[in-house]
């Protein structure tokens, strides 16, 4: 055969076969290996020649998840480890922590009923001008008990830390307030103004130079829808740091109350209410809103307060609830609280 033979020979085996050249194919298995063939015309679709991955042999494999609902299916997963096999799981990002709820002890409350006749604590002999309701809190710790003498009358004895007073009679203008201990030795005596009318609590809080008198208006919060109550909060602790009144759910009540602070009043529902305080940068909450209609996105409170204390008021429909903040001793955190109920 002569090489223009051999040209033309080479020349139709290239050209022979569909007409294409140089198309590179996948070697087919040697005989009884691999799998069916794919038909000519491929599958039903019209799809010819795709790839597919090998089945394991028989036994072998863990069951093929038969797909989704919605038609997906093939979705690579990660395989599990063995049993006592891997690391701990990422348990997600960070949450806010909460304070523990506190336990339910008997906090102090101190239920106040109107008296069908109010003593006179001291009034003036043939007064024509009226009268002012006045009782005395104790919010001192340096002191065992005290005394409370008014225009020369006792008033109360044996005063102790946290103990309350009930409402008496003071005659309308100036009087002068003494208060002294057991022995007689005086520890304070002022001469301050009543009027006609008002109702008020007596505080004797600490100060820079022993004790002080701070007036407290008792005025009723009439401007409540019927089964509703009252709640404010007071700081008499002397060497307590601005306070935030926060409610276990993360509700800010109150914001920033400093010593000698007395909150305005907020409505509130009858029920249970767990309250502790903190210290925050949190902005003051609107004065005028209800407790049960605070903002309740709390993230940044929960992540931020730590509970200095904490206190728990059964709260009942047409009272008014005044929780006072006492300080124990010289440590801002050194706080106890107790919540006085006037029914109305």
């Amino acid at each position: 055969m002569n090489n223009e033979n051999i040209q033309q020979t080479n020349s139709s085996m290239s050209n022979g076969m569909s007409g294409r050249t140089g198309t590179p194919v996948v070697p087919l298995p040697d005989f009884q290996e691999g799998g069916p063939v794919a038909s000519e015309n491929g599958n039903n679709d019209g799809s010819a020649g795709i790839p597919v991955i090998p089945l394991p042999d028989f036994e072998e494999g863990g069951p093929v998840f038969p797909g989704n609902e919605d038609g997906s299916a093939g979705i690579p997963v990660i395989p599990l480890p063995d049993p006592g096999e891997g690391g701990p799981v990422y348990p997600g990002p960070s949450q806010p922590s909460r304070p523990n709820r506190p336990n339910r002890p008997n906090w102090p409350i101190f239920p106040v009923y109107p008296l069908p006749n109010v003593p006179c604590f001291f009034c003036q002999e043939g007064n024509t001008n009226g009268y002012s309701k006045v009782r005395f809190l104790n919010a001192v710790n340096s002191y065992r008990s005290l005394v409370v003498i008014g225009s020369g009358l006792q008033v109360a004895s044996g005063l102790s830390f946290g103990s309350l007073t009930n409402y008496g009679n003071v005659s309308d203008g100036f009087r002068t307030v003494t208060i002294a201990q057991p022995n007689g030795y005086v520890l304070l005596r002022k001469t301050v103004p009543f009027h006609a009318g008002d109702t008020i609590t007596m505080a004797i809080i600490p100060s820079a130079g022993g004790i002080d008198l701070m007036q407290i208006s008792d005025t009723p919060c009439n401007n409540r829808p019927y089964g509703y109550s009252c709640f404010r909060v007071a700081n008499l602790a002397y060497y307590s740091n601005p306070l935030d009144v926060i409610l276990y759910d993360g509700r800010v009540v109150y914001s920033d109350v400093r010593f000698k602070e007395v909150t305005s009043f907020k409505r509130i529902r009858p029920g249970e209410y767990d309250f502790y305080l903190a210290e925050t940068s949190l902005r003051p909450t609107p004065r005028m809103e209800d407790i049960e209609t605070l903002n309740t996105d709390t993230s940044s409170v929960m992540m931020r307060a730590e509970p200095l204390l904490s206190f728990y008021v059964n709260v009942r429909a047409n009272a008014m609830y005044t929780v006072y903040i006492l300080g124990y001793g010289t440590s801002p955190n050194e706080l106890q609280t107790i919540i006085v109920e006037d029914r109305q």
